[in-house]
């Protein structure tokens, strides 16, 4: 895709009345005032196709939601969606439909989606409703928002020398 991008995206997924499904807003609450003027943070309850419009026109999209795979709660992935696909032991639940995965196939078949594309998958324990987040999750939204921030900047440099 050659289309020139606008900057950076951060979208936090996730419904904070489900448990560990929260991380994505306790994240982006984690990142308010804490990332470039140029980068653009968004948080979303799940409506993947609504978000597929969000992402149109910018150059790079990181996505933070919660994961279940199994794995260690808490524990944070990085995925790269121009070097690996998402895993498919790791179920990124959504109180609809059409999750994470579908979506970014969807806005590439229809080329809408960023260049560059990057989850950060916070594993969980917990997604039932009236819950909130599990202790492991809750102590890996900091770590997560560093990350990400670390990550924006990375972008921004890759973009400005692009």
């Amino acid at each position: 895709m050659s289309r020139a991008g606008r900057g950076v995206l951060v979208l936090c997924i996730g419904n904070p009345d489900r448990g560990d499904d929260g991380a994505g807003p306790a994240v982006a609450k984690a990142l308010e005032g804490r990332l470039p003027p140029e980068a653009t943070l968004a948080v979303r309850s799940g409506d993947m196709l609504a978000m597929i419009e969000d992402w149109e026109g910018f150059y790079a999209l990181v996505c933070l939601d919660a994961a279940s795979g199994g794995g260690e709660p808490g524990r944070i992935h990085r995925i790269d969606l121009a070097e690996e696909d998402l895993p498919g032991d790791m179920a990124f639940l959504s109180s609809h439909a059409f999750g994470l995965g579908e979506g970014i196939a969807l806005a590439r078949t229809l080329d809408l989606a960023p260049p560059v594309i990057i989850v950060y998958a916070v594993e969980g324990r917990c997604f039932d409703g009236g819950t909130s987040l599990s202790e492991p999750v809750a102590a890996a939204v900091a770590p997560a928002a560093e990350r990400i921030i670390a990550e924006v900047a990375r972008l921004q440099e890759a973009e400005h020398h692009a």
